[in-house]
C-alpha cells in the first residue's frame, strides 16, 4: 500500500475512533470509549507509516539524484 493510502486510512481511523469515544462518553459506555481509543491509535500508526514511507522515498530519490549527478 502506498504512503497516501496509509495516510488516508489513518485519518479515517482517527476520525472514527474519536467519534466512537464521543459516543461512548455520551452514553457512558466504557467499551465504546476503549474501542474508539484503540481505533484512533491505529490511525496514528497508519499515518506514521505513511510519513515514514515518504521519508524513505525522498531519501532514496536524493541519493539517486546525487549518484546520477556524479556520473
Amino acid at each position: 500500500m502506498g504512503s497516501t493510502m496509509d495516510k488516508i486510512k489513518g485519518q479515517a481511523n482517527e476520525l472514527a475512533g474519536k467519534a466512537k469515544q464521543g459516543i461512548g462518553e455520551a452514553t457512558g459506555s466504557d467499551k465504546l470509549r476503549g474501542e474508539g481509543a484503540m481505533q484512533e491509535a491505529k490511525g496514528h500508526g497508519q499515518q506514521a507509516l505513511g510519513n515514514a514511507k515518504d521519508a524513505i522515498k525522498n531519501a532514496a530519490d536524493k541519493i539517486a539524484g546525487a549518484a546520477h549527478k556524479n556520473l
